[in-house]
C-alpha cells in the first residue's frame, strides 16, 4: 500500500480485518505470535530512537521544544481524555491517571518517522519537539509509573 501511495497503517488493519475473518477461531496462535513480534519491533524501535537522539542533541535545546514537549505530555494529552471519560462512573484521580499514562512514547516515534522524508519547512521542529515529548515521558512515566499505580490501587479498595 505504501509503495503505491496509500496508508500502511490503514492497509495493516484491513489485513487484521481480513485475517480475522478468514482464520475466525483460530486466531488465538496468530495473536500471540504477533504479540512476540511486536515486542521485539516495539524494542528495537527504542534503540534505533535512541542511535538517532544523540546526534540530534543541539536541536532540542530551545526551551520552546521542552516547553511544547511538556505541555504535549500533560494538558494537550490529558484534556482529550479527561474529557472523553466525562460521561464513565471513574472518579477523578482514575480519569487523571489514564490521562497521563494514556498513549504515548511509541506511537509518538512511528508519527514523526512517517514526516522524516517529507520536505517540510519546519520538520526539524517537528522531529526535535518529538524527541523532548519521548525522553521527557521515558523519564516522568518511568518514575511515577509504580508510585501513581500503587495510589490508584489503594484508592480502588
Amino acid at each position: 500500500a505504501q509503495a503505491l501511495g496509500g496508508s500502511g497503517f490503514i492497509a495493516a488493519f484491513c489485513a487484521g480485518l481480513l485475517t480475522g475473518y478468514l482464520f475466525k477461531r483460530e486466531t488465538q496462535p496468530l495473536l500471540v505470535t504477533g504479540e512476540s513480534c511486536g515486542e521485539a519491533l516495539s524494542l528495537l524501535t527504542w534503540v534505533v530512537f535512541g542511535a538517532y537522539v544523540a546526534p540530534k542533541g543541539s536541536q532540542i535545546m530551545a526551551p520552546s521544544v521542552w516547553f511544547y514537549a511538556l505541555s504535549s505530555l500533560s494538558l494537550v494529552r490529558m484534556l482529550p481524555v479527561w474529557l472523553s471519560l466525562a460521561g464513565s462512573s471513574l472518579n477523578a484521580e482514575s480519569r487523571l491517571f489514564i490521562g497521563w499514562f494514556g498513549p504515548r512514547g511509541l506511537a509518538s516515534i512511528v508519527f514523526a518517522i512517517l514526516i522524516l522524508d517529507t520536505p517540510l519547512q519546519e520538520g526539524g521542529t517537528i522531529i526535535a519537539c518529538t524527541i523532548a515529548c519521548v525522553l521527557l515521558s521515558v523519564v516522568l512515566h518511568g518514575v511515577s509509573a509504580v508510585p501513581g499505580a500503587r495510589r490508584l490501587g489503594r484508592s480502588a479498595r
